[in-house]
């Protein structure tokens, strides 16, 4: 395995559209500090926002400064997945999830490497003890063309399985696939423990997932004015099956929307979301803390 590099593996704009818009690029302040520790459930350390990205240790050592002390260093692909395994080695803060994204399976399809790299998706699962999720794997039918969805679905069942033959929590990156995902899942049979990453739906499809099992995982999504119908999903969400993440360098919250992300910024999360459900934020803060072991096991 290769050491952990000071430089990140890729950067935003590799992993997403290009818009053409010009964004502010400069790191917001620091929030207030949460009365309880929390734990980043997902996170993108090796990924970059132009200028704004800083080692993981001094990415750590800030969100710890506002009650943000551990996080869970997410993989997209093999590269990034074999990154977090090792980041997660030598650091006690961090656990590592690996997988292949859901729009990575039809180009590693098309090259004839899908069964390759889900050989080495699956050697990090088994073999060390600091990865306890597989994930970042679903379905994504807003990057996905038509004829790269059988791959996708393929990908999908497969990462399920690893999952569960090696008693891995899942997390799944679902993307205006509400229904396919359920349908899967259903088909697979879900695994013990499994994240809704980011959850993107309204309270009838919170309440689908809580009934098969699922912890439903919050970003700053959360906190945008347009998410009332989110905000209603929190609403309805058992306090014991919340987690919170930031998905860092994406989904910034409120104010600092467009800016870049990092695990420092969930205090402003956690505050919109513990008002959303008229919630004590120190006695939110401590369920979701409790939440993440229950998912993930200790540090």
């Amino acid at each position: 395995m290769s050491a952990v590099s000071d430089q990140p593996l890729r950067t935003r704009a590799d992993t997403e559209e290009k818009t053409g818009q010009k964004r502010n690029r400069e790191r917001p302040p620091a929030p207030e500090p949460l009365p309880h520790a929390v734990v980043d459930n997902h996170c993108h350390l090796d990924i970059a926002d132009g200028d704004a990205w800083t080692s993981p240790a001094d990415a750590l050592d800030a969100a710890e400064a506002v009650g943000v002390g551990r996080i869970v260093q997410v993989g997209v692909d093999l590269a990034g997945s074999t990154w977090s395994a090792e980041l997660a080695a030598r650091h006690d803060r961090v656990l590592a999830a690996v997988a292949l994204h859901p729009n990575e399976a039809p180009r590693l399809a098309a090259a004839g490497t899908l069964e390759e790299h889900l050989a080495g998706i699956e050697a990090l699962a088994a073999d060390n003890e600091r990865v306890r999720c597989v994930g970042e794997t679903g379905l994504d039918f807003f990057r996905t063309s038509e004829d790269g969805l059988a791959a996708q679905e393929e990908s999908f069942r497969r990462h399920i399985d690893i999952a569960k033959r090696h008693g891995k929590a899942l997390m799944i990156h679902d993307r205006e696939a509400h229904d396919a995902v359920l349908r899967v899942l259903d088909s697979e049979g879900a695994p013990e423990r499994w994240v809704m990453h980011c959850f993107s739906g309204d309270a009838d499809f919170a309440r689908a997932c809580l009934d098969r099992g699922a912890h439903l995982s919050f970003a700053g999504t959360v906190t945008f004015k347009n998410a009332e119908g989110l905000r209603d999903a929190l609403r309805v969400t058992p306090r014991d099956r919340i987690l919170v993440e930031t998905d860092a360098p994406f989904l910034t919250p409120t104010p600092f929307r467009g800016r870049p992300n990092a695990s420092y910024l969930i205090p402003l999360t956690m505050r919109v979301m513990a008002e959303a459900r008229g919630d004590d934020l120190g006695e939110l803060c401590a369920a979701v803390d409790a939440n993440t072991g229950v998912v993930y096991g200790s540090w």
